[in-house]
């Protein structure tokens, strides 16, 4: 099964995250199928926090993909970021 997760990257106490379509079979850092954005927590002030393919994300949802609740989180709010914008 295909699920869409964090892949956690950065150095101790300074986390970035990937947002990446794997196997749910293999490892959290391990092996993925696509890189789908990234995520990172401790964006300062003018910088980007989040930046996602939306239209990727929806093809892994459409073809039977699981959403970690960590990354449906994120979509919802940079959905509704990228909809205020346009």
């Amino acid at each position: 099964m295909v699920v869409i997760r964090l892949s956690r990257g950065g150095s101790k106490k300074r986390p970035f995250y990937s947002v990446v379509a794997a196997d749910s079979r293999n490892r959290r850092d391990g092996r993925f199928i696509e890189r789908l954005g990234f995520y990172n927590p401790l964006a300062g002030e003018g910088h980007e926090s989040v930046r996602l393919q939306l239209d990727r994300v929806q093809y892994w949802k459409d073809n039977g993909a699981q959403v970690s609740p960590a990354v449906a989180r994120i979509v919802k709010q940079y959905a509704a970021k990228v909809a205020d914008a346009a």
